[in-house]
């Protein structure tokens, strides 16, 4: 697909949306049950590994959490006064040109307040992500999408200021199919992870400086292979 083109949701992406709305509509709370894996199957009429490739996603978000031998129950970001948009447009080049342009205004000024303040528990998170990025990345681990958004999370959380650490989170979970879109788009997973790495040293070593200046070389850096891509497509 090329990215001047509308891309099509999965059938997960579907499945993930009428999670949500499930919820919605059942008024659930954090900690409430819901029906089994099996019996959610069922109600959406497909076959259980398929749904649970949805309740996962959903699960990384943080709007459900999959007990073993217990059951699915909702997250604590159900509580959250933005959740994804089941009625979202999908996905074209100017809409992924246009979140990519709105991180690269947030995202720097964050990573130099994370480099001052380096929350532990954020700091802590922020080198988790990314060794669990390295992980996927050499075992072709199709999760690192989901990791990825993490990274970005943890990163706000280490500056400190619960605030941005929520303006982050609504895009993650407002935008993580475009998350995951860019990412493919992008297709040098490799370098992406580099320049992840780059960010966590700047912030390990508190240069505030510098991670404003790596975090906004590295979405400058994806912002210019999407527009280049979106170009071609047009031509």
């Amino acid at each position: 697909m090329n990215v001047g083109e509308v891309s099509r949701r999965t059938l997960a992406d579907e499945l993930a949306t009428g999670v949500v709305e499930l919820i919605r509509e059942q008024q659930l709370e954090p900690g409430g049950q819901l029906d089994t894996v099996r019996t959610l199957a069922a109600r959406f009429s497909v076959a259980v590994p398929t749904m649970r490739e949805a309740l996962r996603r959903l699960e990384a978000m943080g709007l459900v959490v999959l007990r073993h031998g217990s059951g699915v129950y909702v997250g604590e970001n159900v509580r959250r006064s933005v959740l994804p948009n089941p009625h979202s447009p999908l996905l074209t080049g100017e809409r992924l040109i246009d979140l990519l342009e709105a991180r690269r205004a947030i995202e720097p000024p964050i990573a130099a307040m994370a480099a001052t303040v380096r929350d532990p528990a954020g700091v802590a998170r922020l080198s988790e992500t990314l060794d669990e990025a390295e992980r996927c990345l050499r075992h072709g681990d199709e999760r690192l999408w989901i990791v990825n958004l993490e990274f970005h999370r943890a990163l706000a959380e280490a500056s400190g200021n619960t605030v941005l650490s929520e303006v982050v989170d609504s895009i993650v979970l407002v935008h993580a199919q475009e998350q995951r879109e860019i990412l493919r788009l992008h297709g040098d997973e490799p370098e992406d992870f580099a320049e992840h790495q780059g960010i966590v040293e700047a912030v390990l070593a508190g240069s505030a400086d510098e991670a404003y200046r790596v975090t906004s070389e590295h979405l400058s850096n994806v912002i210019d292979v999407i527009r280049a891509r979106h170009l071609d497509s047009d031509q």
